[in-house]
């Protein structure tokens, strides 16, 4: 197969259209579709799924996991042999990461990576249990997840647990829970919730009322930092990851709704197996400042 058409693929399915694509390859959308023409008439069967955005088939998945994998090796085997010298590009590898970890420690991971020079992250921001879907298609070669199975072809690694306690101000806390955390008092308080996605608040939630249904008035917000200032604010009550509001906590500006009831997400680093030095580099940044983090 050529190495082109298999880029292309790849391309098409990162960026999620043939004209942002062909942005990136620095070639016309018409190139793209063409290579992308030669490649499913190679094989045989249709790799993509033409829409917005467009996704791989899972022929095609197959197929872009082959195109990213082989696009990393060869840039470390470039790297080995010393041909290119300084002129050689970064290698970039795309990585999906939970909200969480992003804002609090794969960013230590990141600039561990770094120090090496060699490459650089396309990062895909998502929820953890949602993560896993970018790594099974393809469109990624590594992930942070809750997911405990590996995925078929994949290595994993346990990075520990992120602890979630709900949290809110004191004055939020006095206005709708002063007579208890329960069913009147949950269906009255605003809760933040960072997208659709997100069902840990009504994971608690469940814990207290059981089945009973639960519809409070909701303030969508999909950043977990804004999720800090909105809870400091008094917006709502909210799941924090406790390395965010800790220091909070202890200076009484947020308090715990249930201190004994916390939630714990497992974490997961899973990557495609590959016999790659710069993704062992990344590997090993990532579980150092995972360790570091369950170590403070």
């Amino acid at each position: 197969m050529d190495h082109a058409h298999l880029r292309a693929l790849a391309a098409v399915v990162r960026e999620g259209s043939f004209d942002k694509a062909a942005a990136a390859l620095h070639v016309t959308p018409s190139a793209i579709s063409q290579r992308i023409k030669a490649l499913e008439s190679r094989i045989g069967r249709l790799l993509l799924q033409r829409g917005t955005p467009t996704t791989a088939t899972p022929d095609g998945q197959i197929l872009v996991q082959l195109a990213e994998q082989t696009a990393l090796l060869e840039h470390d085997a470039l790297a080995r042999l010393g041909v290119g010298g300084e002129s050689l590009a970064l290698a970039s590898i795309a990585v999906a990461v939970n909200h969480d970890s992003l804002a609090t420690w794969f960013l230590d991971a990141i600039v561990r990576f770094a120090a090496d020079g060699s490459a650089t992250l396309d990062l895909q921001s998502e929820d953890q249990d949602h993560t896993i879907g970018l790594l099974r298609s393809g469109a990624v070669l590594a992930a942070v997840t809750a997911r405990a199975e590996p995925v078929q072809g994949c290595r994993i690694h346990p990075l520990g647990s992120m602890d979630y306690a709900a949290t809110c101000s004191p004055a939020f806390f006095e206005r709708y829970f002063s007579r208890g955390v329960n069913a009147t008092s949950l269906a009255q308080a605003p809760v933040l919730v960072f997208n659709r996605k997100d069902a840990m608040q009504a994971r608690f939630v469940q814990k207290i009322l059981g089945d009973a249904p639960w519809q409070p008035p909701v303030w969508w917000l999909p950043s977990a930092r804004a999720f800090v200032r909105a809870a400091l604010a008094g917006l709502g009550w909210t799941m924090n990851p406790l390395p965010l509001v800790q220091d909070h906590i202890d200076r009484g500006e947020l308090v715990v709704l249930r201190p004994r009831m916390r939630e714990e997400a497992a974490l997961y680093w899973q990557h495609w197996r590959m016999q790659s030095e710069t993704m062992e580099r990344l590997t090993d940044a990532v579980l150092a400042a995972s360790a570091a983090l369950r170590s403070r």
